[in-house]
């Protein structure tokens, strides 16, 4: 249940704090005074939409924090799936900053809104008179049957089959697609593959072939400039080894009068190794080139095939090409093995079809047991709301294929007058004050056999009064008797059930005009009770009839 609501800039609300009974809690005020606000910050914490419209103060955040008591909700598993921390007592916040950034919070941890909606669809049911158009809604009308049925296991298995039906469906159009253009594309691709595959291109080869024509066609000039270099180091009296052999031997001959002689001969030794095993080296080369125009020819046209086929498929690498080869090598075999896949997959959904079929004739058959008790209990209902003559039918009818609900549509059937006309659709042929009454029989029947914790009804009651407003506010008595029940109410005998009563007003501040709410006395709440009875102007007889309607004795 929801325990605790804090508000902080607001639309009208500077800050606020309402602390709320466990069982029916009753707000009433002078219209404008800012009651659907209340409903509004609430509707953020629990996930709407918002932007820099709600805040009062543009210069600063607006915080919306609800507490809540989850014990006996059995919710531990949503939050060990989202790796939030479980606490009974569990406050969700939402802020809203003036740069229109929207942050949400679980227990302080920052969640998604679709996270936030998800909790909080299993907390609050919030139900306002315009929500009465939702008896025109099929998802509505089917997840108050389901609710009835107690249906959830069916539903989650039922959708798991359904997902998996329609993705492999949806894999079998993929392929069927892929295979028919890959069929159409086939002489191309095995032409295409037969050149790359032919090539049996090397990654990194082309580098490898640039390089080796390039000695190959500037081999002449290269051996010319290695012959001069090997004659430099091989020369007998002035080459350059020659020199430094001799360099060394002179530093080893005075190294007895000098002693940094020696050290010196030895750096001239390892620099004349060096030198002689370049030389070495540069006579490998020199053996290594030759001019060889057959290879040349041969190197040009293989490296001539490979930028043709560059060119010719948009690459610039050797991996592109190797990876386009493979690209066609896995099209033409996934021709091959089409037929075999596409096989597979029908089986397949055959399999999923039968039993998603089989999972949605048993929804049918739980939907249609509660169906059949739903209808009698909405027509009590509405005999103690005064509509005596009333018929109502839930109808479930088959939808002709399967569906994400099932293989079924819902029709809420009603007649105001009795008699023997055929039932007409309830969003058709049910006025206002009619399809009001409806919805407070719906919503306290489904709420007595569902595990939500707090429902909220915001002016359910509007256009109805007397004896049925007594009946009405019984009702939601009852339920509050279940389950925490917020009620908005211009009603006193409505207003008059509740076992603890909020009063909503206007302030003048030196700000502006700022909303207000407070929590009844006894006194005080005769006085909000006779107001509603006879306005502005409180009567004797309006007192006593609050103090009556109360059950306040002397």
């Amino acid at each position: 249940m929801l325990e605790k609501l804090t508000v902080a800039n607001y639309a009208l609300i500077r800050q606020l704090e309402l602390e709320l009974s466990p069982s029916l809690n009753i707000i009433t005020g002078e219209t404008g005074a800012g009651k659907s606000i209340l409903l509004g910050a609430l509707g953020l914490v629990l996930g709407n939409r918002s932007d820099t419209a709600v805040l009062k103060d543009a210069e600063h955040n607006c915080v919306i924090e609800a507490t809540f008591d989850l014990d006996g909700l059995k919710l531990e598993p949503f939050f060990t799936e989202n790796d939030i921390d479980f606490d009974r007592h569990t406050t969700i916040r939402r802020v809203i900053t003036p740069a229109g950034k929207s942050r949400a919070y679980i227990n302080d941890l920052p969640v998604q809104l679709t996270t936030l909606k998800e909790l909080s669809e299993r907390l609050i049911d919030i139900h306002s008179q315009n929500r009465s158009a939702l008896v025109g809604s099929e998802s509505f009308r089917m997840e108050v049957i389901d609710r009835l049925a107690g249906d959830e296991a069916l539903r989650t298995s039922y959708r798991a089959l359904y997902a998996a039906l329609r993705d492999r469906e949806k894999t079998l159009r993929q392929l069927r697609e892929e295979t028919e253009r890959n069929r159409r594309d086939e002489a191309y691709l095995r032409h295409e593959w037969e050149r790359l595959s032919a090539l049996a291109l090397r990654s990194g080869e082309t580098e490898e072939l640039e390089q080796e024509q390039r000695e190959l066609s500037n081999a002449g000039e290269i051996l010319a400039t290695l012959g001069v270099i090997a004659e430099r180091f091989d020369r007998e009296e002035e080459g350059t080894l020659s020199g430094l052999k001799a360099t060394e031997n002179a530093l080893l001959h005075i190294r007895e009068l000098l002693g940094a002689a020696a050290p010196l001969a030895e750096r001239i030794d390892s620099v004349y190794v060096e030198m002689k095993d370049i030389g070495a080296e540069i006579a490998s080369l020199a053996e290594r080139i030759e001019d060889n125009p057959a290879r040349l020819e041969a190197v040009d046209n293989r490296l001539g095939a490979i930028y043709d086929l560059r060119r010719r498929h948009g690459v610039e690498t050797d991996d592109e090409l190797i990876a386009l080869e493979a690209s066609f090598r896995q099209k033409l075999e996934a021709i091959t093995d089409a037929d075999s896949d596409i096989g597979e997959l029908e089986a397949e959904i055959a399999r999923l079809r039968t039993e998603a079929e089989a999972a949605a004739a048993r929804l049918t058959e739980a939907r249609r047991e509660a169906a059949g008790h739903f209808g009698k209990a909405v027509e009590e209902v509405l005999t103690r709301l005064g509509m005596t003559s009333a018929r109502f039918e839930a109808e479930i009818a088959p939808l002709g294929q399967l569906a994400p609900t099932g293989a079924d549509t819902v029709r809420f059937l009603f007649d105001a007058n009795g008699g023997h006309a055929a039932l007409q659709p309830l969003e058709k042929v049910a006025s206002g004050g009619e399809t009001s009454r409806v919805m407070l029989a719906l919503k306290s029947i489904v709420a007595r056999s569902t595990q939500l914790p707090t429902i909220i009804f915001d002016e359910i009651d509007t256009g109805v009064s007397g004896r049925v407003a007594a009946i009405t506010g019984d009702i939601i008595a009852e339920l509050g008797r279940t389950m925490q029940v917020i009620n908005i109410t211009h009603l006193p005998q409505v207003a008059s059930k509740g076992d603890t009563h909020f009063f909503v007003y206007k302030e003048a501040t030196p700000e502006g005009n700022a909303t207000r709410i407070r929590r009844l006395g006894r006194e005080e709440r005769i006085g909000e009770i006779a107001k509603m009875l006879s306005g502005d102007t409180v009567t004797p007889a309006a007192m006593a009839q609050a103090r009556e309607l109360l059950g306040y004795t002397e």
